[in-house]
């Protein structure tokens, strides 16, 4: 019950921060703006921003200072690229899917144009709330911030994945390489969520840091993981995307590979490493864990 609640206080907290971030922009392009809040403010699960603040926040248990602003604006900056990538990923040459969150994508609710562009500017957007000169960190500090980022957004992270992802539709590959393709396309973006999040730690330890990325792989191939059992079991109103789109766009998931039980074992395998990698750090973890846990039961 505490954990849920601390939950539902993150997902408040970055719901504003994201509004206030979108209300301060100039009315220059009232269609474009319209459309980036379209794609930012429409729900969601808000998981990577969660992490930034736990992260961040069990750092912190220590003494060591944690700035607010840091934080907000790292949440704030990791919701602004995943919700491009949604946007873009939901295009007509990526998915090409009619639904996000239950509503018409992006580019169904304005048009494909429109929705290139508010995915491009919320990628620069993410860059410019971490580049801040408000944010009570050393120069230093943001330059690492901003290279996490653009490592796990570019062609080493989430873009490296997505062009696996495209390459190897409609054909069986082996569990290493549909490995590989997911820690870039989902998880190089969650684990950059947990690191963003202990970063803003000046004082953070590097062996804390390390335990806090060995989980953020783990949850961030359960996570994977887990949507593709849900692309079988849960339906389209549940998921609030289409249902079955992976096994229609011939796309190798892991019950594919490895059987709806066998990525049901493999996603509780994953989940015990999360704990294990806690395990490591000092201070009451319990709030990463309950995160763990919600990655592998959640049914949308």
């Amino acid at each position: 019950m505490a954990e849920s609640l601390l939950q539902a206080q993150y997902q408040a907290r970055i719901k504003e921060v994201l509004a206030t971030t979108i209300a301060r922009l100039t009315p220059l392009a009232p269609t474009l703006r319209a459309a980036m809040e379209y794609g930012l403010l429409r729900g969601g699960k808000r998981v990577r921003p969660l992490l930034v603040y736990a992260s961040g926040e069990l750092l912190s248990q220590s003494g060591a200072s944690c700035n607010t602003a840091a934080l907000d604006a790292a949440a704030a900056a990791i919701e602004c690229i995943h919700a491009y990538s949604l946007i873009h990923d939901d295009l007509p040459a990526m998915d090409d899917d009619d639904l996000r969150r239950g509503e018409p994508t992006v580019h169904k609710a304005f048009d494909e144009a429109t929705a290139i562009l508010a995915g491009d500017a919320l990628q620069a957007l993410a860059f410019e709330l971490l580049s801040q000169a408000n944010l009570g960190l050393t120069p230093a500090r943001q330059l690492r911030m901003i290279q996490e980022l653009s490592l796990a957004c570019g062609y080493q992270g989430m873009c490296g994945g997505q062009a696996l992802d495209i390459q190897y539709e409609g054909q069986s590959i082996e569990r290493a390489a549909l490995e590989e393709l997911h820690r870039h396309k989902t998880g190089a973006l969650i684990v950059a969520a947990v690191r963003l999040g202990a970063l803003c730690v000046e004082d953070m330890q590097e062996a804390h840091l390390s335990a806090l990325s060995q989980y953020a792989h783990a949850i961030g191939l359960a996570f994977q993981v887990q949507d593709d059992i849900l692309d079988i079991t849960a339906d389209t109103q549940t998921l609030g995307k289409t249902q079955g789109k992976d096994i229609m766009q011939q796309k190798s998931t892991y019950p594919a590979l490895l059987g709806l039980d066998g990525a049901r074992q493999l996603a509780e395998q994953l989940l015990a490493q999360a704990l294990a990698a806690l395990a490591d750090i000092p201070y009451s973890t319990q709030t990463l864990e309950a995160f763990a846990h919600y990655i592998v039961k959640r049914d949308f």
